[in-house]
């Protein structure tokens, strides 16, 4: 029941069904059955998603929450781990922002072995988000994440070494960072959400088009850096548009 419900919200190998998804989700969650048992914190993430999404459902965040609570269990390691990272990632962006919560949540599902979680807990320590700013702690949590592909990780040290006036180690993480920039590959062989791949990729492309204008750790060329400008814009203006403020104000 469980595969049919998945099969029917994401339309694999049937007309992609929404509703009738989330119908067989509800009925493994609120079931009785000591067969369905194992399947609970599965399903309660799905509808999690439904509701997250308004797909399938009326859009819902408060019970998208809920949800991803029960799906959680309190950072049970046989619970929905993906559920623990994405309440990590609920309570640091939306309407529900508490970044002690997401803090809390990334620590758990970072324990339980979330890749996603480990970049994000990495950059909290970095900035003091949730937590007392502690760098040793994020560096730490950003090289392992980075080691195990977290390309968000990836670019937070980028940036650090660019910081540290590490420009050759910069450029060099950089260049290879934007060899591949196929984000939903990247993002479904690392289980991380696309957007922080391209955020990460994105932060990566812009640092290495600074090494490559003013030739820091790199010789020089403007051709190039034009190139990796226009890259960061595309796969996340937000941050670009970030980095190009701080570059004018002097403070990259």
């Amino acid at each position: 029941m469980y595969q049919l419900g998945v099969m029917h919200y994401d339309g694999l190998g049937t007309k992609e069904d929404p509703e009738t998804g989330v119908e067989y989700m509800e009925k493994i969650l609120y079931s009785d059955s000591p067969k369905a048992r194992h399947l609970k914190f599965a399903a309660a993430y799905n509808l999690g998603r439904a509701y997250y999404e308004g797909c399938g459902v009326k859009q819902s965040t408060k019970e998208a929450e809920r949800l991803w609570l029960i799906a959680a269990d309190h950072g049970n390691p046989k619970a929905s781990v993906k559920a623990q990272s994405t309440l990590g990632m609920l309570y640091s962006v939306s309407v529900l922002k508490d970044l002690k919560k997401a803090f809390f949540w990334h620590s758990e599902a970072c324990g339980n072995g979330n890749l996603e979680s480990q970049g994000a807990l990495g950059v909290m320590y970095f900035y003091g988000q949730g937590i007392c700013q502690n760098t040793k702690a994020a560096l730490e949590c950003l090289r392992e994440a980075a080691e195990r592909g977290n390309i968000y990780a990836q670019g937070h040290l980028v940036e650090y070494y660019y910081s540290r006036k590490f420009y050759s180690t910069a450029a060099a993480a950089a260049k290879r960072i934007t060899e591949n920039d196929d984000i939903d590959m990247l993002a479904k062989m690392t289980d991380c959400l696309p957007t922080y791949v391209a955020k990460g990729v994105a932060m990566a492309a812009f640092y290495l088009a600074r090494c490559l204008q003013l030739g820091l750790g790199v010789h020089q060329d403007q051709a190039a850096a034009k190139k990796y400008y226009s890259k960061a814009c595309l796969l996340d203006p937000g941050v670009a548009s970030d980095l190009e403020l701080a570059a004018n104000l002097g403070r990259i």
